[in-house]
């Protein structure tokens, strides 16, 4: 699904940086997926967009008055109905952090945090839709929740976005959910080329101190390539390359400290 109009409901929909180096980041990005930074918008606080090939990829700004930026990639997910999502997602046992906020004729959006203490965007889209390329280098790949509370964030995310979860493994060193397309048979073989997300217990395998959170794959043309681009431009390789059935994955931060992950996906 390289191209689509308009996400899934529920899907992630949308990823923006909070840096605390706006032009660093504008070069180490622009330089590493061969975007193009856009002018930060003094209308919505300095927030710009990069673009692939004319098209939005993601979004970044910098600090704003006493908020101290948190040097890290936040996901959205898609809604159709801003007031029953953040509704629902107190009810559940979620946090409002930033409630609605009309962006412009673009859309409105919030920002949660989900029971087990993960950030999640919320996007209700206006004329723009978030990302429509994916699974191509330079654009997402991937999405993926590594939480504290699997039960609870399972919960959480099928009654407030709708999710259709699949259990992909559940054993105390590998517990791991797939989100699906909402118009697919989980149980079917056509399921995995129509997965949006992934779900990952924590608890296993992460040290005491790993804190709930979600994380962006970039697709990349050759994954070891693109991890000597980053500490080439002053990254820092935080997980090595490794060969997995989904492809050759890799963990990595931005100068900044901003960590994301790097896939080159099976050919």
């Amino acid at each position: 699904m390289p191209t689509r109009e308009h996400a899934p409901l529920g899907s992630p929909c949308w990823t923006d940086l909070w840096t605390s180096d706006v032009e660093g980041s504008r070069r180490f990005y622009s330089e590493l997926f061969g975007w193009e930074a856009q002018e930060p918008s003094p209308e919505f606080g300095g927030y710009f967009m990069f673009t692939r090939q004319g098209i939005p990829v993601a979004g970044a700004m910098g600090g704003m008055g006493d908020m101290t930026p948190d040097n890290r990639w936040k996901v959205y997910l898609d809604t159709d109905d801003m007031a029953a999502t953040l509704k629902a997602a107190e009810t559940e046992g979620g946090q409002i952090v930033a409630g609605a906020m009309p962006v412009a004729d673009l859309g409105i959006q919030a920002v949660l945090l989900d029971p087990s203490g993960a950030t999640v965007g919320v996007w209700q889209a206006g004329t723009f839709p978030g990302f429509t390329v994916l699974d191509e280098p330079g654009a997402p790949s991937w999405f993926e929740l590594h939480t504290r509370d699997y039960p609870a964030a399972l919960a959480f995310y099928r009654s407030v976005f709708r999710w259709d979860t699949t259990v992909v493994s559940d054993t105390d060193d590998f517990r791991y959910s797939i989100v699906s397309h909402p118009d697919v048979d989980p149980h079917t073989e056509a399921a995995a080329d129509s997965a949006l997300a992934g779900v990952f217990d924590l608890g296993g395998s992460a040290p005491a101190g790993a804190a709930s959170h979600w994380e962006v794959y970039w697709e990349v043309d050759d994954t070891d390539a693109a991890l000597a681009r980053v500490e080439a431009l002053g990254g820092s390789v935080l997980a090595a390359a490794e060969d997995t059935p989904y492809g050759r994955i890799a963990t990595v931060a931005d100068p900044a400290g901003a960590e994301f992950k790097l896939r080159t996906g099976p050919r």
